[in-house]
Parts: structure tokens; C-alpha cells; sequence
């Protein structure tokens, strides 16, 4: 019936039926032309050969920077032999100001002179005078350890008056011995919180140190000044210290527990280039931030602390080290981490306050790590909590499945800390307890073509409602 009518309707006028068909044929034709250039000119855009050569086109962002690709990722053991020449260049654009007063908007790109001629550009090559200066020098001669360094540096505080007193960063080690009759883990904290009403930041160092199944927490608090935190990841908090040599942390200790029992000493954790997790930082409304970046996924452990009259050693053991920053109030988390081996396993999502976004919407993230670099990683992940009878946790299920990847590990909860968060960093709101746990993981799966399964010690974080 419908088929019909139009045939008659078509037919009562037929020029214009010809017209109106001819107009949306030269439409779609143009449309059709349209993309296929636009196509073409983005595959031109990105297309070595006109950027100056070379074999691959990395675009970067502010959130993995440039050197932190080239002096970590690049010099991943799987990817360091393949890697010939890397030219890092920045486009930008400029106004052009004629002697009769014109002015002309021009598109233009800076590279370093030396690494421009090295792949073949043909616009270096044809002036000489185009040298590295005393800045791109820099560019030519990064190492891991530069890469750590750019990972590790702490963020100036974002001009968000809604958030400004919750901001804090922080970075976070952790590591266990070599499974010796003495076992034991730490867990440390070196945090830097908002601005104090002098201008100074608050500051601190915790540990948590486990011991036979015991756990005791030391710490010690100071003041900071922004330009002493511009040193970081080399960062002086009163007798504390943390100092990166080469891809080695080195931590010196000075703390007291709330019983007055001190503890001193120097543990280290040093990394890999190439296995680390790249910065993560996501934003909401009002200026809201929150960043995250995993510089050592699993490193080597050493050193020893002193405490009770006893040593404490962690040589030939197995280190972690992350580095936070944003606005904490009102966000709560899911993290865990667990290392086997050369084998790293990182689960995470965030929960932002509503006021800045909507924490149905976040996904989570799950990460492999190989001896060689990433294995693979997904955003389609689910984290599921069984609680006891308290409410407390018991187990946690995780699941994460992505291109390449799936995984699914089950923590058993040993032990846990729960602390009050009702005010200062980290503040997730009044009457929510923060719980630092250890246990033991079950992981299984496969990422990258590579089949595992095993047993491991590891440790989560999670939230609960306060009682």
C-alpha cells in the first residue's frame, strides 16, 4: 500500500521527482568524495614520510609525555634492540608579521636539529645552520633514569577552589622479603597535602611494617615548601629521605610508632626501563583531578630497617612503587597488585565525588606486565566484594577481558587496616573507613598469547561505611 502511493505520487510529478532524485544523488556522490579525502589527508598527517621520516609516528599527550615514552617505555628490553633513532617534535602555530603590516597565520614544527637529520628530513638537511642547542642536547641523551624522573615529578595544585583543601599527593612503595622465616612487608606513604594557611604544605611519611603476621604503623610529620617538593622524586621530609639513583629508590627512615618505638634504616626498589605503568589522570567538573602512574610494577627489594632491637632485612626481595595526586574529597577506590616471578598484575577504578562526575560511568582497569613490558590491559573489568558478617571484606573477584587479554584473580583477604577518614588528604567523607589489606591472590588467564596460573602474596585497598 505504502509502495504504492509514492509510485503514484512520483509519477503525478515527474520533473520534479527528477530533480529532487538527481539532488540527493549529487548529495551522497559529494559526501562519499568528501570523506574519502578526509581520509586520505589523515592518513598524510600521521604518515612518517612527511613528517620527517622514520618508521613510526608516536602522538603524545600531557599526560604521557614525550620523554617518558622515550627514556622508559622505548627502552623496554622487547623494544630497546628495535629502536634506532627516536625524534621527538612539537607542532604549534605563529603569526606572521609582513613589513607593510599584513599578517599571515602560519602551521609550523619544531624537532631537534641532529635527530631531524638522522631519519632523513629533507628540510634540516638543507640548512646547515639548523644545530641542537644547549636544549635539545637534552633530548639526545635521555636515560631511564630521566624517564622516572619526569613520572615522579609532583604537580603544581590546580586552581580549583571547590577541591583545593583535599589536594595531595603522594608516592607509595611497597615490598616484601624473599620468603626467609623472617618474612616481612612494609607498606610506606610519602605525602605532601594541601597549603597550609602560611603557604608551606603539610607533609609526612607512614609505614606500616608486618612482621610474622604483625602489623605496626610508625610515622612522621613536617612541613614543606613547593620548592623543595619541585625536587621530587628526591624529596627531604625532616630525617626522611627518598632519592632516586639511576632506577634505584633509596629511603632513609627515621619514625616513631604511637607507643614511642622508633625505627630507622634504608630500604631500596629499583625498577626496569620499560615496566612501569604510564600516568593515568582523569578530570570532572570544577576543575576536579585525579592522576595515577606506576613507575616500578615489580622491581628488586633490598636494604634492612632497624626496630625493637632487631634487624630487619629485605634483600633479594620483591618491590612496588606508585605515585598519586588530585583532589581526595569525597573519592573513594578499588586497587590491588600482585607480582609472580616476572609477572605483574594491576587492578584499579576510581569513584569521584557526584559534584565532579558521575562514579557509575568510570570504568575500571586491569594491567599484565611481562618481563619484557606490557602484556595487555583492559577497561572492561568487573570487581566484585564478599564481606562477612561486620561487613567487612573476605574476597574479592576480579575479572578483566580486553584485546589480547583475560584475566580473572580472587584475593583471599588476610589481614587489613582500617582507618577513619574524617578529614585532612584522603578524605572520602565522615564516617568511611579506609582498609589497607594483605592475602593472598589466585590469578589465572592469559594475556598476549602467554597462559599463567599461580598462587602469590599481594595486597588491596578497598572502602567501607564506618560502624
Amino acid at each position: 500500500m505504502i509502495g504504492r502511493l509514492a509510485l503514484r505520487t512520483l509519477a503525478a510529478h515527474p520533473i520534479r521527482s527528477a530533480v529532487l532524485a538527481a539532488g540527493f544523488g549529487t548529495g551522497v556522490a559529494v559526501m562519499a568524495i568528501l570523506l574519502g579525502v578526509a581520509e586520505v589527508v589523515l592518513d598524510q598527517a600521521v604518515s612518517p614520510a612527511l613528517v620527517g621520516g622514520g618508521d613510526v609516528v608516536i602522538r603524545m599527550t600531557k599526560q604521557v609525555p614525550a620523554a617518558a615514552v622515550m627514556a622508559g617505555a622505548l627502552k623496554a628490553r622487547g623494544l630497546a634492540e628495535r629502536v634506532g633513532i627516536v625524534s621527538p617534535w612539537q607542532t604549534g602555530r605563529l603569526y606572521l608579521v609582513r613589513d607593510n603590516g599584513t599578517t599571515e597565520l602560519l602551521d609550523v614544527r619544531g624537532g631537534v636539529p641532529s635527530l631531524e637529520r638522522a631519519l632523513g628530513d629533507p628540510e634540516t638537511t638543507q640548512v646547515p645552520a639548523w644545530t641542537d642547542r644547549p636544549t635539545d642536547t637534552a633530548w639526545t641523551s635521555l636515560s631511564p633514569e630521566d624517564g622516572l624522573r619526569e613520572l615522579d615529578r609532583f604537580h603544581p595544585i590546580p586552581d580549583a577552589p571547590m577541591w583545593t583543601e583535599s589536594w595531595a599527593e603522594w608516592l607509595y612503595f611497597n615490598g616484601r622479603s624473599s620468603g626467609r622465616a623472617d618474612d616481612a612487608r612494609f607498606y610506606m606513604t610519602v605525602l605532601a597535602g594541601p597549603r597550609l594557611p602560611d603557604g608551606r604544605r603539610a607533609a609526612g611519611v607512614r609505614l606500616q611494617l608486618e612482621r610474622h603476621g604483625k602489623m605496626q604503623s610508625y610515622s612522621r610529620g613536617t612541613v614543606v615548601t613547593d620548592e623543595e617538593l619541585a625536587a621530587a622524586p628526591d624529596l627531604v621530609f625532616g630525617p626522611n629521605r627518598v632519592r632516586l639513583v639511576g632506577l634505584r629508590y633509596l629511603i632513609d627512615l627515621d619514625l616513631v610508632s604511637d607507643a614511642g618505638e622508633r625505627v630507622t634504616g634504608q630500604v631500596w626498589v629499583e625498577g626496569a626501563p620499560g615496566r612501569l605503568l604510564p600516568p593515568i589522570e582523569i578530570s570532572g567538573a570544577h576543575g576536579w583531578k585525579s592522576g595515577y602512574v606506576v613507575p616500578v610494577m615489580n622491581g628488586s627489594l633490598g636494604g634492612s630497617l632497624r626496630v625493637g632491637g632487631q634487624t630487619v632485612t629485605f634483600d633479594g626481595g620483591v618491590g612496588y612503587h606508585d605515585h598519586n595526586w588530585g583532589f581526595w574529597k569525597g573519592v573513594s577506590w578499588q586497587w590491588g597488585q600482585v607480582q609472580q616471578g616476572d609477572l605483574a598484575f594491576l587492578y584499579g577504578r576510581v569513584f569521584p565525588p557526584r559534584e565532579a562526575a558521575d562514579p557509575d560511568r568510570l570504568p575500571g582497569f586491569i594491567g599484565a606486565l611481562g618481563p619484557d613490558g606490557p602484556l595487555g590491559y583492559a577497561t572492561n573489568v568487573q570487581i566484585a566484594e564478599q564481606n562477612d558478617a561486620n561487613g567487612q571484606p573476605t574476597v574479592i573477584t576480579i575479572t578483566g577481558r580486553g584485546p589480547g587479554i583475560d584475566l580473572r584473580m580472587t584475593f583471599g583477604v588476610g589481614t587489613f587496616i582500617s582507618t577513619p577518614m574524617v578529614s585532612g588528604p584522603m578524605n572520602s567523607g565522615a564516617g568511611v573507613n579506609f582498609l589497607q589489606m594483605r592475602g593472598t591472590y589466585e590469578v589465572s588467564g592469559r594475556a598476549a598469547g602467554r597462559q599463567f596460573m599461580f598462587s602469590a602474596p599481594g595486597s588491596a585497598e578497598t572502602f567501607r561505611g564506618g560502624q
